[in-house]
């Protein structure tokens, strides 16, 4: 991943539907989730809905497969893979044990964002 790869995640991000979309096909892992099933798990209405996915998908953050009249919306684990590891290129300045201790934080948390939690 290049650095206006990164920024373009990053802008997609940016926005706090979208940021709780992400976060949430994430957590649907490789089943996904339809458009829909989406909008209604959040709370917003389906043009609103369509427009931060397209928003998602243009940054590559999530991809999408059509199910006859229905569109399921998938998290792009590799895309999220290059960010991440984009972002810890370098990191820990040669101390590896510091960003095992990043890595073990994030790697397979259970999502609780949905219940209200924002400090995650």
């Amino acid at each position: 991943m290049n650095v206006n790869d990164a920024l373009s995640a990053f802008g997609a991000l940016s926005q706090k539907t979208r940021l709780e979309v992400f976060r949430l096909l994430v957590g649907a892992g490789p089943a996904g989730m339809v458009a829909g099933e989406i909008g209604e798990a959040l709370g917003v209405r389906q043009n609103t809905m369509s427009a931060n996915l397209s928003v998602l998908l243009q940054a590559g953050l999530v991809r999408n497969e059509r199910e006859g009249r229905t569109v399921r919306y998938f998290a792009d684990m590799e895309t999220t893979k290059g960010l991440l590891t984009f972002l810890m290129a370098d990191c820990c300045g040669g101390h590896p044990q510091l960003c095992a201790q990043v890595l073990e934080a994030v790697a397979c948390r259970k999502l609780s964002f949905v219940q209200g939690d924002s400090n995650v």
